[in-house]
């Protein structure tokens, strides 16, 4: 090779390095550019106690996952939400912009630069072991609870008196497992006095309630009691807006519901539920409502099943935020408001439904709902042996409260004048059957 053929390489590679530094040198770092989008969108699960496997508060903790960042911005795995981004506006939408996607596979297709130190963003404070701010009150269960290894653990109850003297109004509440890898769900209840609600059941002690018996024709699926707080994964802690709050009056008891699933490994939880009281008497009372629906019947291998349930508005009330509520079969959940008038508006369309993702969607502008006007939800499920989480396609799926069952629920926030009884909005005895659920098969 002569010296010319030399000289010519020797110029290509060393332009072919230059620019690459440049390159490397415009390329997004982690302090400057992906902190950020991580401290907004990622941090609030991954971070240590959270429901995330690993830590993303650092650079050294971030680096190792570097690769599968990539893999699920580009098939936007992560974060998680499902909402049709066609329909509906939310104010806590966790998808991440094309920008923020575009920055975080660039960083990492440059080796993912750490960049200069001085670049990274000052820590967000999170409270440890919470997602709310500093709980004014804390309430457990009793004592802990020993999940076997393997078998089936039927619903565990247990009623905690709050010991309030005074109404008390909660502008944010959480309720946490200590061993997440074995619970399915927590819900936190009230139970006002004179509520018939266990009312021969002790305190501070765990219990099994007596399933109720199967009946198609009997819907089990309405609240048994004032829906304060739930616990699923990824489902966020409430936080509400400031003038508004959920009572818990005077006397009255928390009822946990705890499903455990055993895993493998026998553990111990002790569950924990976090009140934040408001500073000051709200200006609209919070309520978790749902249009649920409990007679559904889903034959075996039916890949496209569905469900349909709504709730009749009485008073007018503001609708805040819904959350959809499936197990393993759940395809997709739609959520539509019908006014008086006729007009019919869809406000969320989830087309590919995760039931390992409970999430809440807080609608971005809150809609006034007048005297008459519905909330409609509309479910199918996949029964097939093409659904990859079907426990069972060859069997016949009716509402249950183990994972491998069924439930339809459609939860909503209705925000209202407090000086409203809670009673008011519930439909009246004589229209329960119309306005409860249907079955519409495919």
């Amino acid at each position: 090779m002569n010296r010319t053929v030399l000289t010519l390489l020797f110029a290509v590679c060393s332009a072919a390095c230059l620019f690459a530094q440049m390159g490397n040198m415009n390329a997004p770092t982690f302090t400057k550019d992906v902190a950020p989008i991580l401290q907004k969108n990622c941090q609030s699960c991954h971070r240590p106690g959270e429901a995330a496997p690993f830590s993303m508060l650092t650079y050294e903790e971030t680096r190792p996952w570097a690769g599968a960042m990539k893999l699920a911005v580009r098939q936007k795995l992560m974060p998680p939400w499902f909402a049709d981004p066609q329909v509906g506006h939310f104010a806590n939408d966790r998808a991440l912009s094309q920008k923020d996607s575009d920055t975080i596979v660039a960083w990492v297709t440059a080796g993912a630069p750490k960049g200069d130190p001085k670049d990274m963003p000052a820590p967000v404070n999170f409270v440890e072991g919470w997602g709310i701010p500093k709980p004014d009150m804390i309430f457990q269960l009793p004592k802990e609870f020993s999940v076997p290894e393997s078998g089936m653990v039927e619903y565990q109850y247990a009623i905690v008196p709050t010991g309030f003297t005074e109404d008390k109004w909660v502008q944010a509440v959480e309720v946490r497992p200590t061993e997440r890898s074995v619970v399915h769900h927590i819900i936190g209840y009230i139970r006002e006095p004179g509520s018939n609600y266990f009312k021969d059941q002790k305190p501070e002690v765990f219990f099994e309630a007596v399933p109720a018996k199967v009946d198609q024709n009997v819907d089990t699926s309405a609240l048994p009691s004032d829906f304060l707080v739930g616990y699923a994964p990824g489902q966020p802690a409430e936080i509400l807006p400031v003038g508004e709050a959920k009572l818990v009056k005077a006397g009255s008891d928390i009822v946990f519901e705890v499903h455990y699933t055993p895993n493998g490994k026998a553990v111990m939880d002790r569950t924990k539920l976090g009140l934040v009281f408001a500073k000051e008497a709200p200006k609209k009372r919070v309520q978790t409502l749902s249009a649920s629906n409990g007679t559904f019947k889903i034959p075996p291998g039916d890949p496209n099943y569905r469900v349909d349930a709504s709730f009749e508005i009485r008073k007018e009330v503001i609708l805040a935020s819904i959350h959809p509520h499936m197990h393993a079969r759940g395809k997709d959940f739609e959520y539509r408001v019908v006014f008086p008038s006729g007009e019919t508006r869809t406000i969320l369309r989830v087309p590919q439904y995760n039931w390992h993702w409970q999430l809440w969607y807080n609608l971005d502008e809150p809609i006034v709902l007048p005297p008459g006007a519905r909330i409609e939800c509309t479910a199918h499920f996949d029964n097939s042996p093409n659904n990859p989480e079907n426990p069972d396609p060859t069997k016949t799926v009716i509402w249950g409260q183990q994972s491998w069952d069924e439930m339809m629920v459609g939860f909503f926030n209705l925000v209202y004048d407090p000086r409203l009884s809670p009673k008011d909005l519930l439909p009246e005895k004589k229209d329960v059957a119309k306005s409860k659920v249907s079955v519409a098969g495919k």
